[in-house]
């Protein structure tokens, strides 16, 4: 340090304290060499002197592990394993004496078990949700329910093993007859409970905790064992005569892969859990008690040090926990001190100290021994982080042994009888060391992984031939296990699959050496030859495709929960180099996808975006001090506008456009508001700036006419500025000031009467600017958040107001009238972190929330008293969301985020929210009108003449008093027919569909017993109807006016009808229903129908749709065990099952439906997916790729428009969707809206092996 000094050119003393802003006492000191200086000392007398603080930090923290080696006390070496913090490991049941902090959130979690039997705690890694369970939960829960069990399991990779292995122990069953019943029937686990607790009081249940939930999806490769062990879990815990409750422990950037299973969905709906950061007071009980509880004392200088390093770290506490006990080890007799800690290395280094500590003892071949094992116990999982995989020790070089004790001694990794794992996920990010292994050969762990997960798969499968590696999988394979011979990454069992793959292949190579030996006899020898190996060439090159496509596939899939964008450009690809009919579905099911393209040019964090009121220019800003401009007018080609406009110092916070396009506002760390002429956006002009605010300036918002600007700060004020004219602004009249603390954000009403301001008090204040120079409140402050709020926004029509904050939540306000506000509630699982975002479509149908969780949320907000999530959240950021703003058409959002990116999320127009359950959709014969019916009673009719733009028709056709449960066309389209819950059948004319009228209605029962179901016979002459007095009646509709029944009614079912449909030849008419029956009735002459045959047998359950093929040749059923069955009915008096129940569905199938030539038949279900079928041979069906997805909740009808190019369906998500059913459309809006995203880096590390081409042409 000395010699620094000396260097610098000797400084007085004096002059380095002014700089380093510590005494020269200290500073002197520190350079005597008389003791280790701490680090803040040195890390400041450094950069006094004009040293590289990086590299002295280095160097004092290798220092400070020496001395710490040579002068470590015994009573602190000794006794050492009597240290009361955990360190990384989670605390354990019997560790609850020292488990501190948590006591609230284990009391929270508690009562929620209590009160429901299927529960998840989310949290980050290291948020101490494992703690939580295990020291936590179950303790408390044991020590009040003595007859309650508790039993905890890890899924690992093969999660049915872990928990037969862990029941067997409990039942002195046999673990492989349980793990065979388990993954067989999702009713055993239910039962094998049941058996265990019968002899238990009736009170007695089991408490099944299931830590580390995500390795389900993050070391589970079977998604069949992965739905069926949720599917047990929630059969277990759901079951009428349940005794299970179940506890998920979850790392939340899995809650998106937690969402993609509808059932599990519905049951977290109201049984979350969220472990954010513990508070600054539980931190300190955290860090003491333990302590105490050993007779200890912790300094108060490192007590304050700790705690001020880790509040609001949600990921921190194994850190602090290894913290605390390195510093144990260096205690000085029974006090902690912050010497100690600081020697450690605290927080920041102490684990990586001790893993650097483990690592430099090694040999060098112990070395490489240790880095194949640590590389072996990680997980790659795009998109939600790498975590750590349990691996069996018989998987690990048999050399490895003392490696292995020495990282097991270290507590960096954890040992089991026959496996080990790294200790917590910590160690990942925390060591450089291992970081930097796992960056540079991301694409060979990757290989490794799936060699490891191949080679387990063969043995498990009896070594069967089929499993075996060739082609590419196996060369790319050979190549890295050549390059890894000698390290010890590849184990026994890997090194014998590869053995036996290359014998496999060159047998294989013999046996086609041997073909062209013997076509050597033939006089066409040459010609022969060269054809051979032309078709070798051309099969290896289509065999290597066909592997790559599905590993690209893969991927794909992996990603789609946290990149969508990327996960759908990478399914083109996929399908450009070998199209499949599953990447055909996959890339279908993006159509209701929001898709995006990242802009990158900010260096920072981007914290504000804009646009102009006509659309074609986009601002952001950011923490780089930039405003940043952008020609929008193609958003899917988004373009600098001229170069950055340097800005505010310190980061601009906001940003916000004036009416006319061409003035920009933005609020700074600085104090300031800044305004700039935009008039030529390429050459923007720097207007006066704002002065006034004493703090950060967080927001700006100018008024609809333009003449008023609102800002917003840290100082606890908003100003209001005249801005008639930008150039001479000035404020008007006094600061508004009525709440306590900063004003996070403030916003006009569209009439601009009203401005709302958003507070860290947790209240919004309306404020009545009808006169801006003398600005009223409209009442008191409006209560609801528990937390700061930190941003609100008006609808359209100024109706409704929404607030988002801290709280995590998102709540409505009814502001018709703002001096009467209303709260319309909380939308629950608005988030599962800080909203910082909030944003109304221009329509005001949909309000877009952002924020720490890093995603967009959509919300269906056309029923604001009952908001709905309009998809699945939006994914692709990596950071923070900070701000959201829609193109003024609405076609379009932006998003800024910490990332240093703004992503331009293209919004299908195709997707059309609702403000009710769509129960049923319809097109007309032409294709050109498609028509909804909605629980609400309403029925929608949109424009369909260009499908991929639908426009509404007139206004909803209101009539209906209850739910419109079907709805028919006639066969030329000017008549509609509803079935309604409310007991009437109306007829609608459609002649001007823009303004349909009712015609007729008739009440089908006198107890209004609901009409299900509507079918328009083929001549358009007979209507047929049934309902829930399980009777079907047939109408004639010659005269639309008149409704007039023929006949009697036909009696034969004995529960609700739910399904009719007439044959096209016209002279059948098939019904189904709850009765399990199905039914075909000759209706030759309608006045005299009758049984064509006995019911259709094989029914297993209920029936929910019907459909004839165009032919009336055959009938398909969807049924209530989810199965679609198909019928030959060409001679209707002996019907026939065609071929085997067609499965795929996993609930309810709701609908199916055929295409206009009958090769296609579409079925939807409750499982909220839609599958295509070939049926060209219906005694041979055979399914077109993979689920089509797009809904959230169940879906109950599907239909094909009459050219068969588009699929119309109707869900309990209040949406329609519109989704083209040709590959070609799909791959068009993929490429246009995610442009940037499959970039070269990222094909190298998704398609490794293929050189990088163009996906999208």
């Amino acid at each position: 340090m000395r010699k620094l000094r000396d260097k610098a050119g000797t400084p007085p003393y004096r002059k380095l304290a002014r700089a380093a802003h510590y005494s020269s006492t200290t500073l002197a000191d520190a350079a005597s060499g008389r003791k280790l200086p701490s680090l803040p000392v040195t890390l400041a007398y450094v950069r006094a002197c004009g040293g590289d603080t990086a590299e002295w930090e280095q160097r004092w923290h290798r220092l400070s592990a020496e001395l710490a080696g040579a002068d470590e006390l015994p009573d602190a070496a000794e006794g050492n394993d009597d240290c009361p913090y955990a360190g990384l490991s989670p605390f354990e049941a019997a560790d609850a004496h020292r488990f501190f902090g948590r006591e609230r959130l284990t009391e929270d979690l508690e009562g929620r078990v209590r009160g429901h039997r299927f529960v998840a705690v989310f949290g980050a890694s290291g948020s101490g949700k494992s703690s939580l369970l295990r020291a936590g939960l179950i303790p408390r829960v044991s020590g009040r329910e003595a007859s309650w069990t508790a039993l905890v399991l890890t899924p690992g990779p093969h999660p049915f093993e872990e928990c037969a292995a862990r029941l067997a122990a409990h039942s002195r069953s046999s673990a492989v007859a349980l793990h065979d019943e388990l993954r067989a029937n999702p009713r055993a686990l239910h039962l094998t409970i049941l058996q265990l607790l019968a002899q238990q009081p009736p009170e007695a249940e089991l408490l099944l905790v299931v830590d580390q939930f995500e390795e389900i999806f993050s070391l589970c490769a079977d998604a069949d064992e992965r739905a069926a062990f949720i599917a047990s879990l929630l059969t277990a815990a759901g079951a009428a005569n349940s005794r299970t409750r179940v506890v998920l422990g979850v790392r939340a950037d899995f809650y998106g892969a937690c969402s993609q299973h509808p059932d599990l969905v519905g049951a977290l709906q109201d049984s979350q859990l969220l472990v954010g950061p513990m508070t600054t007071d539980e931190l300190r009980r955290a860090i003491t008690q333990p302590a105490i509880q050993a007779e200890s004392t912790v300094e108060g200088p490192l007590l304050a040090r700790v705690v001020a390093e880790a509040t609001g770290q949600a990921g921190v506490l194994p850190l602090v926990s290894h913290a605390m006990r390195e510093t144990w080890r260096r205690r000085r007799g029974n006090t902690l001190t912050l010497s100690g800690y600081e020697s450690a290395g605290g927080i920041t280094h102490a684990l990586a100290n001790t893993a650097e500590t483990a690592y430099d003892s090694f040999t060098g071949q112990q070395q490489r021994l240790a880095q194949g094992i640590f590389l072996r116990l990680v997980s790659l999982n795009d998109g939600t982080g790498d975590s750590k995989r349990r691996l069996a020790r018989d998987k690990i070089d048999p050399n490895a042994e003392a490696v292995i004790d020495a990282l097991a001694r270290a507590r960096l990794v954890t040992l089991d009888t026959d496996s080990m794992e790294i200790t917590h996920e910590a160690l990942l990010q925390a060591w450089p060391r291992l970081s930097r292994w796992i960056s540079e050969d991301r694409a060979g762990l990757l290989i490794q992984q799936q060699l490891t997960d191949a080679a387990t798969a063969w043995v498990r499968e009896q070594r069967d031939t089929s499993a075996l590696y060739r082609g590419s999988r196996l060369s790319v394979a050979q190549e890295w296990g050549q390059t890894h011979a000698d390290d010890g990454r590849l184990s026994q069992r890997e090194k014998e699959f590869l053995t036996a793959s290359t014998r496999h292949q060159g047998r294989a190579a013999r046996r086609r050496r041997a073909a062209v030996a013997a076509l050597s006899l033939l006089t066409v020898l040459a010609v022969a030859a060269a054809g051979i190996a032309l078709q070798q060439r051309s099969t290896a090159r289509a065999e290597r495709d066909s592997a790559v496509s599905g590993e690209v596939q893969a991927q794909a899939d992996q990603l789609r929960g946290t990149d969508q964008s990327l996960a759908a450009r990478l399914d083109v690809a996929g399908y450009r180099i070998h199209p499949t009919s599953l990447l055909s579905t996959d890339l279908l099911g993006t159509q209701s996808t929001p898709l995006s393209t990242p802009l990158t040019g900010h260096t920072a964090p981007v914290y504000a975006v804009a646009f102009s009121t006509h659309g074609h220019v986009m601002a952001t800003a950011g923490k780089d001090d930039t405003v940043r401009l952008w020609n929008v007018t193609d958003t899917t080609h988004p373009a600098p506008l001229g170069n950055p406009i340097r800005a505010h110092a310190g980061g601009i916070m906001w940003l916000s456009f004036g009416p006319d396009s061409h003035t920009l506002a933005g609020a700074g760390r600085d104090h300031t508001v800044r305004l700039w002429n935009l008039t030529d956006p390429k050459h923007p002009t720097a207007l006066p700036a704002l002065r006034g605010h004493s703090g950060i300036v967080f927001s700006v918002s100018f008024s609809p006419d333009g003449r008023t600007l609102a800002s917003a700060g840290d100082d606890g004020t908003v100003r209001l500025w005249d801005v008639t004219d930008p150039a001479r602004a000035s404020e008007l009249g006094k600061p508004l000031r009525s709440q306590k603390g900063a004003i996070a954000s403030a916003a006009f009403s569209p009439d601009g009467r009203t401005l709302a301001s958003a507070g860290h008090d947790h209240t919004i204040q309306l404020w009545n600017v009808t006169d801006p120079a003398n600005p009223k409140h409209w009442g008191p402050p409006l209560h609801g958040h528990t937390d700061t709020v930190y941003a609100v926004a008006f609808s359209k029509d100024g109706h409704v107001m929404a607030s988002a904050g801290n709280d995590f939540s998102l709540r409505l306000w009814n502001v018709s009238d703002p001096a009467k506000p209303v709260s319309l509630g909380a939308v629950s699982g608005a988030a599962t972190n800080t909203i910082y975002a909030v944003a109304f479509s221009p329509d005001g149908k949909v309000v877009a929330t952002a924020g720490a969780d890093q995603t967009v949320r959509l919300w269906n907000v056309t029923d604001p008293s009952a908001p709905i999530a309009l998809c699945p959240p939006l994914t692709g950021h990596t950071g923070y969301i900070w701000w959201l703003a829609f193109t003024p058409d609405g076609n379009s959002l932006a998003s800024v985020s910490a990332d240093n990116t703004t992503r331009l999320w293209d919004l299908p127009r195709t997707m059309l929210p609702t403000p009710s359950y769509e129960n049923t959709v319809a097109f007309n014969p032409n294709g050109r009108v498609l028509a909804a019916g909605a629980t609400d009673g309403a029925i929608r009719l949109w424009n369909t003449a260009d499908p991929s733009t639908p426009t509404p028709l007139g206004t909803p056709l209101l009539g209906n008093t209850n739910a419109v449960n079907k709805l028919a066309f006639n066969r030329d389209g000017h008549l509609l027919a509803s079935a309604g819950r409310d007991g009437t059948i109306r007829l609608w004319d459609l002649t001007d569909p823009a303004h349909a009228r009712e015609l007729s209605k008739r009440t089908t029962d006198p107890s209004h017993a609901a009409v299900t179901t509507v079918a328009f016979s083929p001549n358009g002459r007979i209507l047929a109807s049934a309902g829930y007095d399980h009777k079907v009646r047939l109408w004639d509709v010659t005269d639309p006016t008149r409704l007039h029944e023929i006949g009697t009614p036909i009696t034969a079912h004995t529960d609700t009808v739910r399904a009719l449909a007439f044959s096209p030849d016209g002279h059948t008419l098939a019904s189904a229903g709850a009765d399990d029956t199905t039914r075909l009735w000759n209706v030759t002459d309608p006045t005299r129908p009758r049984p064509w045959c006995p019911p259709l047998a094989a029914q297993t359950g209920g029936v929910g749709s019907l459909a004839f093929s165009p032919d009336s040749r055959t009938l398909a059923t969807a049924n209530d065990d989810h199965t679609v069955r198909l019928w030959n009915v060409s001679d209707p008096r002996r019907p026939a099952a065609l071929a085997a129940p067609l499965t795929g569905h996993t609930s309810f199938v709701l609908s199916v439906a055929f295409s206009h030539d009958g090769r296609t038949l579409v079925s939807s279900g409750g499982d909220s997916t839609i599958r295509l079928w070939n049926v060209a041979d219906p005694t041979a069906p055979i399914t077109r790729g993979g689920p089509i997805s797009g809904h959230t909740g169940p879906i109950d009808q599907a239909v094909l428009s009459p050219d068969g190019r588009t699929l119309a369906s109707a869900g309990d998500d209040h949406t329609v969707l519109l989704q083209a059913t040709g590959t070609d459309d799909a791959v068009r809006r993929i490429c246009a809206a995610t442009a940037g995203t499959l970039t070269h880096k990222a094909w190298d590390q998704y398609i490794s092996a293929l050189t990088y081409r163009k996906a999208c042409r």
